[in-house]
């Protein structure tokens, strides 16, 4: 018998794909976030400085020879306009992706917003070359397979609550 010997725990290569996509995201809580006092006692995180100073010198290098042009219209009229909302979104967007992916909860949630910020920040850098494209499309790629594995159901919080509490509110939830 020559067959093909079957997969060892795809769920478990699976979780372990999403907590590493989930690590690369989760790295924005060191290199993009802050905290700072709310009424001069209460820590808040908030857009690093740095990162609220960079973002639109980066995304005005993006667009100036994007050459999709709704897309480069977006980024400076929109983007640049308002960096520091978008500053703010995008450090919160890729932390809650981060944490959302290493932990597995809401993973479904997680990867759909990871997904629409890898697809707007290709959007921003594929003109650059086929790294950049080849990176982007992997990452896309990636995340489009743990959304529709529901890759948190192992090794994750998605499946520790449907596995403890299955009647509950939150595992009846279709977002883990």
């Amino acid at each position: 018998m020559t067959g093909t010997p079957p997969m060892r725990a795809p769920e478990r290569w699976l979780a372990a794909l999403r907590i590493a996509v989930g690590v690369w995201f989760a790295k924005a809580v060191f290199t993009k976030l802050s905290v700072t006092l709310l009424w001069g006692f209460l820590p808040v995180p908030i857009a690093a400085e740095r990162w609220q100073h960079v973002m639109p010198i980066l995304v005005g290098k993006y667009a100036e020879g994007n050459p999709v042009g709704f897309f480069r219209n977006f980024m400076q009229q929109i983007v640049i306009a308002h960096s520091g909302l978008f500053a703010q979104l995008t450090a919160f967007g890729e932390t809650a992706v981060g944490l959302g992916l290493v932990f597995g909860c809401l993973t479904l949630l997680a990867s759909g917003i990871g997904l629409f910020l890898v697809v707007n920040y290709g959007l921003a850098v594929a003109w650059q070359g086929s790294a950049q494209q080849g990176f982007h499309y992997l990452l896309i790629s990636t995340l489009i397979v743990i959304f529709a594995t529901r890759a948190g159901r192992v090794w994750g919080v998605d499946g520790w609550v449907r596995a403890r509490h299955p009647g509950s509110w939150l595992a009846r939830l279709p977002l883990g």
